[in-house]
């Protein structure tokens, strides 16, 4: 059985484009353009993340290129007036930067981006060094596990650990990641129970819950 992606470090990317602090701004264009990526982690040392550099980082130099903004703007936008001056990665990154380990689980990984509205998260070892970078997608990457394995997790993970065996009588069917349970169980109150532990199968969309219990239905 395949098991189900529970830790950032199945799911991050392990080859990362970087920089160090010196970078000049249209290395990193360059560099942004190459690999087809729309940040940079700024490195130091032996691979100790000190910063990003973002499209975002880098716009405010064209952006404020032909113009002088007004007194309103300039206080209200004073990093960005500052970063369209900047000449280097140290200049434009943002710092410091918000890291994970590789035993982070997805979700808390997903609750971090959209706390701190990034895209993208470093993923360091335990001594602080690059191991890889976790993004929106790879977070989604769970989504792509086929029916037949989420089957077979459901089965395992829940139906077999919940009731006696065998439990042949509970039926568990995936279709486009959204699981049905039918079948009748011994005890009623493990129900909700089973419910809930298939929600938290990595790559489960929605559970429908047909089963009933010897007391009372549901």
């Amino acid at each position: 059985m395949q098991t189900s992606p529970r830790v950032v470090s199945d799911v991050m990317t392990r080859a990362v484009v970087a920089v160090g602090r010196d970078a000049p701004f249209k290395d990193i264009v360059r560099l942004m353009e190459r690999w087809k990526v729309s940040a940079l982690l700024v490195l130091e040392g032996e691979g100790r993340v000190i910063g990003v550099v973002s499209e975002a980082d880098l716009l405010p130099k064209e952006e404020f290129r032909d113009s002088v903004p007004d007194r309103f703007t300039q206080r209200q936008r004073l990093s960005d007036l500052a970063k369209a001056g900047a000449l280097t990665a140290e200049e434009l990154m943002s710092s410091p930067t918000v890291t994970v380990h590789g035993n982070t689980t997805l979700a808390e990984a997903a609750r971090i981006m959209a706390r701190r509205n990034v895209k993208r998260l470093p993923v360091i070892d335990t001594e602080g060094r690059l191991d890889g970078v976790v993004s929106r997608s790879d977070l989604l990457k769970v989504f792509l596990r086929n029916d037949e394995d989420l089957t077979e997790e459901v089965r395992h993970e829940v139906v077999d650990r919940l009731f006696p065996l065998p439990a042949d009588h509970i039926r568990v069917e995936v279709l486009e990641g959204v699981v049905t349970l039918t079948g009748w169980v011994d005890d009623a109150e493990l129900i909700p129970v089973a419910e809930r532990l298939a929600r938290t199968v990595e790559g489960i969309v929605d559970v429908h819950c047909h089963l009933t219990g010897a007391i009372g239905t549901r």
